[in-house]
C-alpha cells in the first residue's frame, strides 16, 4: 500500500508536472517569433526601397527640369543679346560726293575711269554708269557691254572704277577725236565732265563700238 501510494503520488506530480511543461513550451511568445521577424523585415525593406526610387526618381527629375530652363534661359538671352543693334545702312553713292579722273587700261583700246569717295561715309554702287563721248561731230553713247553688276561698298577716301572700250584708229586716217567723257554714275542725275583724248575711226556705221562695263566688273 505504501507503494502503491508512492507510484500514484510521482504519477500524480509527472501528470500535474507534464501539462504545464508542454503548455510552456507550445505557447509562443509574441513577436519573438523568427518568422514573424522575417515577415517585418521583409515588409519594411519593399517600402522603404520603394520610397527610395520614388524621391530619386523625383529628384532626379527635377534636376533635368532645372538644367533645361537655364540652357533655354540662355539661349533666349543669347538671342536678344544678338537681335540688338544692326550695322548702319550704308547709301547709293552721290555724284557730288565723288571725283573722277581716268587712267590708261590694261588692254589697248581700254580706258579706267575711277571714282573716289570723297565724304566722310560709306556709300554703294550698283550698276552702269551713263557715259557720253564728246567730240567735234556731236555726241555719241557708250553700249554697256552685258557684264554681270556687283554692288561696290567704297569707304571714305576709297575708289572704284568700270572701264570703257574703244576701238583703236589703225585706219591710217585722221579719225575722229573724242575730247571728253560726260560720266553719270549709276542711278544718279547729275553727271560730271572729263577731259579724255581718244581717236576713233572714222564709219559710215551707226555703231560707234564704245561700250561701257559696270562699276567695280573689269579692268
Amino acid at each position: 500500500m505504501g507503494l502503491a501510494a508512492t507510484l500514484l503520488t510521482g504519477c500524480g506530480e509527472q501528470a500535474s508536472d507534464a501539462p504545464e511543461k508542454v503548455a510552456g513550451e507550445a505557447a509562443p511568445v509574441p513577436g519573438d517569433s523568427s518568422e514573424d521577424s522575417s515577415r517585418k523585415e521583409s515588409g519594411a525593406s519593399p517600402s522603404s526601397s520603394s520610397r527610395a526610387r520614388d524621391g530619386g526618381s523625383e529628384d532626379s527629375g527635377k534636376k533635368k527640369s532645372g538644367s533645361s530652363g537655364k540652357s533655354e534661359g540662355a539661349d533666349s538671352s543669347g538671342g536678344q543679346g544678338g537681335s540688338g543693334g544692326g550695322a548702319p545702312e550704308v547709301g547709293a553713292c552721290k555724284t557730288s560726293g565723288l571725283a573722277f579722273s581716268t587712267s590708261p587700261g590694261m588692254a589697248q583700246g581700254s580706258l579706267l575711269v575711277n571714282l573716289e569717295n570723297t565724304t566722310a561715309t560709306a556709300c554703294t554702287m550698283h550698276g552702269f554708269p551713263g557715259v557720253d563721248l564728246q567730240s567735234a561731230a556731236g555726241s555719241m553713247n557708250a553700249a554697256r557691254n552685258g557684264l554681270a553688276a556687283p554692288t561696290v561698298r567704297v569707304g571714305p577716301g576709297e575708289s572704284t572704277r568700270f572701264t570703257l572700250h574703244y576701238p583703236p584708229n589703225d585706219s591710217g586716217g585722221s579719225g575722229l577725236n573724242v575730247t571728253s567723257l560726260v560720266v553719270t554714275p549709276p542711278n544718279e542725275t547729275s553727271s560730271q565732265t572729263l577731259p579724255v583724248s581718244i581717236n576713233l575711226p572714222v564709219s559710215d556705221s551707226t555703231d560707234s563700238g564704245v561700250t561701257v562695263g559696270p562699276v567695280g566688273a573689269g579692268k
